[in-house]
């Protein structure tokens, strides 16, 4: 078994990292996106609830 060290471990990770590119950070945005727009959605419209009084 091969010993690396951990320097050349993060370089290896680091090198990946950029090839995937930003895919992960993508997909947090999107979701945090639609989440705050329903959340958004819901707090505007629960406004115009009329009472039947």
């Amino acid at each position: 078994m091969e010993h690396t060290p951990a320097t050349a471990w993060l370089v290896e990770a680091a090198d990946a990292a950029q090839q995937h590119g930003s895919g992960n950070l993508l997909r947090i945005v999107l979701v945090v996106m639609v989440l705050g727009c329903a959340l958004t959605a819901w707090f505007v419209l629960r406004g115009y609830k009329q009472k039947d009084d």
